[in-house]
């Protein structure tokens, strides 16, 4: 059972940073349930700010959109680094596709952790081969809460953990919806990998 992070209140008491990482396959929820934390923490009278890989352009340029079409406003960034210097003084940072930062990810999420700020993350645990997705396992580690979100199989219907490309593209990072890849389960993914 999960049990999810209460939000922290200035006015009560001093802010201790965070880190939360959401994971999980292709059409588990990722996006829909960083959304969900993102707008708890406004309701809480909350600073938040959100930011995304300026190269995942799939729904909308400067939008988080989840694949139910709920979106949030956000920054587009193209380094990890930009994040520190845009995140100001907000409470909350939410960052959405983490496994498409370098590693770079990794330190800066520590430092607004240690700057006090709560940080949410969410990604693909896992790419199309179903190797972990770098840097998302080093985000798990060094996370308070790891959550970890599951599709439904679009082939026999079990619960999925992995992302199956359909096509046959060998590159680690490619972008795509529906048509592009499926939610499986480990029996249906590894029947048709091989």
């Amino acid at each position: 059972m999960f049990i999810e992070p209460s939000p922290i209140s200035r006015k009560n008491s001093e802010q201790k940073g965070q880190i939360e990482v959401i994971c999980g396959s292709m059409f588990s929820g990722k996006t829909e349930e960083l959304i969900r934390r993102l707008t708890r923490a406004r309701l809480a009278k909350q600073q938040v700010e959100i930011f995304k890989p300026s190269v995942d352009t799939r729904y909308h340029e400067t939008h988080v959109v989840s694949h139910n079409e709920t979106s949030i406003r956000s920054t587009p960034v193209s380094f990890a680094g930009d994040i520190l210097l845009l995140s100001g003084t907000c409470d909350v940072v939410g960052i959405d596709e983490a496994q498409f930062f370098d590693e770079e990810i990794v330190r800066v999420v520590q430092l607004l952790a240690n700057q006090g700020k709560r940080v949410i993350l969410a990604g693909l645990d896992m790419d199309f081969e179903g190797k972990p997705f770098d840097p998302m396992p080093k985000l798990m580690a060094i996370a308070e809460y790891v959550t970890k979100v599951h599709a439904i199989c679009m082939k026999c219907g079990d619960l999925a953990a992995f992302s199956y490309r359909l096509s046959a593209g060998k590159e680690k990072v490619m972008l795509g919806e529906k048509d592009s890849y499926e939610a499986r389960c480990r029996k249906c993914f590894h029947e048709d990998k091989s």
